[in-house]
C-alpha cells in the first residue's frame, strides 16, 4: 500500500511538471511571435524610409541640360526647393583681345572693345593699337521647373556682364551684370525676353571671342509671346522703329509678327522665316508709317566626318535692327513728300568648322551687310559692312576650352570712305 501511494505520487508530480512545461512553451512561443513581428514591423519601416532616402538622392544627380543658344555646355546638378527644381548652368570667360584700328578709336567704356560690332568701326583718324583683357563675357543661368497638372512650368533667367554701364578698370573692375534672357514656359507657350523667333541660333559660329561674323547674321535679343506647333513657330515679338534722319522711336501700335518653320534631320538643321513689321513715328499731330517684311534661312548643315557648314541668308525692307547689330536702320523720312521709306537691307554669313585630333576645332568664315540707302541722306551712313574670321578652340580639360582667333572687319559709307579693324583674341573658357 506503502508503494502504491508512492507511485501515484511520483506519477501526479510528474504529470504537473509536463503540464507546467507545455505551458511554459506555449508561452515561449507566443513570445517568439511577437519578437517576430517587431522585426518585421521594424523591416517595413526601414524599407520605406529608405525608398524615401533613394528619393532624395535621386532628385539630387545629376541631369544633362541643353544650351539654349544649341552650344556643348556642362552636365548641371539640380537641388529641390519645395516642389520646385533649380538648376544653375553658365561659364567663366576671359578674353585677351589685341585690336589695331586702321582710321580713330574706340572709347575704353565701349562694348565695341569686347567683340566686334560692325557699325562702330571708325572711319577718319589716327590708326591705333589697343590691348584688353577682360572676364565681362562670363555667364550665369537660373532655370526653375515643376509640374502643373500633365504639364509643367519652367522659368529661365540669364546673366552677362558685357557693356555694363557701371564699374571700370581703375581699381576693382566692378562690373554690374545685364539681362540677357528671361522667360517663362508653358507647354507650346515661351513668354518673355529671349532670341527673336526670326534668329536661328544653332547658326551661330563658333568662335574664341563673344561673337564672330556679325555683319550678315540676324541677332536679336527682345520680349516676345510665342507659339510652338511642331516644326512650326509663331511669334508676336517686342517693336521698334529706328531711323536713319529722326532717331530711334518707341511708338509703334503694332508687335512684329514672326513666322519661322524648322527643319530638322540626321542632315543638321535649316530654318525659313518671316517677318512683318509695322515702322511707325509720331510728331505732335502727324503720324508717319509704312511697313516692313524680310525673309531668311539659316542653318547648320553636316557635312564630310564631324564637319559643318553653319550659315544665314537675309534680306527685306526695314530690317534694321534685326541683321547686323544694327549697322543699318529700318527707315527714312523723306525731307520733300514727308513719307516714311522702309530701307532695303542684304546680309548673309557662312562658316565652316573642322573639328581635327582628339578635341581640337578649326574655324573659319565670311560675312556682309549691304544697304540701299535712300539718294537724299547724306553720305555719311553705312553702305557695306563686311569681315572675314579663323579661330583655333581646343578643350585642355572636361569643359574647359581655350581658343585664338584672328578677324578682320571694313565698314563703307555711301560717300566712298571706309574704315577697318583687325583683332587678334586669346580666350579661355570654363563651362560648368
Amino acid at each position: 500500500m506503502k508503494h502504491l501511494f508512492k507511485a501515484t505520487l511520483l506519477a501526479s508530480a510528474a504529470c504537473i511538471a509536463t503540464l507546467s512545461a507545455a505551458a511554459q512553451s506555449e508561452d515561449l512561443e507566443a513570445r517568439i511571435a511577437a519578437l517576430e513581428a517587431m522585426v518585421q514591423e521594424l523591416k517595413t519601416e526601414l524599407a520605406s524610409e529608405r525608398e524615401d532616402v533613394n528619393d532624395a538622392i535621386v532628385r539630387l544627380e545629376k541631369v544633362e541640360k541643353s544650351d539654349p543658344s544649341d552650344k556643348p555646355v556642362a552636365t548641371h546638378s539640380g537641388f529641390m526647393v519645395g516642389d520646385t527644381t533649380f538648376k544653375l548652368s553658365g561659364f567663366i570667360d576671359v578674353d585677351a583681345h589685341v585690336t589695331n584700328i586702321g582710321e580713330g578709336d574706340i572709347g575704353s567704356n565701349s562694348i565695341a572693345r569686347d567683340f566686334y560690332i560692325p557699325s562702330v568701326t571708325p572711319i577718319g583718324g589716327e590708326e591705333r593699337t589697343v590691348t584688353d583683357i577682360t572676364a565681362q563675357a562670363s555667364r550665369f543661368a537660373l532655370t526653375a521647373e515643376r509640374g502643373a497638372g500633365d504639364n509643367k512650368v519652367t522659368g529661365y533667367l540669364e546673366l552677362d556682364f558685357l557693356g555694363s554701364a557701371q564699374g571700370n578698370e581703375l581699381v576693382s573692375s566692378s562690373f554690374s551684370p545685364r539681362l540677357r534672357r528671361a522667360y517663362i514656359n508653358y507647354g507650346n507657350w515661351r513668354v518673355g525676353q529671349e532670341w527673336s523667333t526670326f534668329q536661328n541660333t544653332s547658326a551661330i559660329p563658333e568662335s574664341a571671342s563673344f561673337l564672330a561674323l556679325s555683319d550678315g547674321m540676324v541677332f536679336v535679343r527682345q520680349a516676345l509671346l510665342r507659339y510652338t506647333m511642331g516644326n512650326w513657330q509663331f511669334a508676336a515679338e517686342n517693336p521698334n522703329t529706328t531711323s536713319l534722319n529722326f532717331g530711334s522711336r518707341d511708338e509703334n501700335l503694332l508687335p512684329d509678327f514672326v513666322a519661322r518653320y524648322n527643319w530638322k534631320g540626321d542632315f543638321g538643321n535649316v530654318s525659313f522665316a518671316g517677318i512683318a513689321r509695322q515702322l511707325r513715328a509720331d510728331f505732335g499731330s502727324d503720324n508717319v508709317q509704312t511697313f516692313g517684311y524680310g525673309l531668311s534661312m539659316a542653318g547648320r548643315v553636316k557635312i564630310a566626318g564631324k564637319d559643318d557648314i553653319r550659315f544665314n541668308f537675309t534680306g527685306g525692307e526695314g530690317l534694321g535692327r534685326y541683321i547686323g547689330l544694327a549697322a543699318s536702320r529700318a527707315s527714312a523720312l523723306d525731307p520733300v513728300t514727308g513719307d516714311l521709306e522702309a530701307i532695303p537691307s542684304y546680309g548673309a554669313f557662312i562658316a565652316w568648322r573642322h573639328p581635327f585630333g582628339e578635341t581640337a576645332r578649326f574655324n573659319i568664315g565670311y560675312s556682309g551687310l549691304w544697304v540701299d540707302n535712300p539718294d537724299y541722306l547724306s553720305g555719311l551712313v553705312n553702305k557695306s559692312v563686311q569681315s572675314a574670321y579663323t579661330a583655333v578652340l581646343w578643350d585642355i580639360a572636361p569643359k574647359v576650352t581655350m581658343g585664338l582667333e584672328l578677324m578682320h572687319g571694313i565698314r563703307e559709307l555711301e560717300n566712298g570712305t571706309s574704315g577697318d579693324l583687325s583683332r587678334f583674341t586669346f580666350s579661355t573658357k570654363y563651362a560648368f
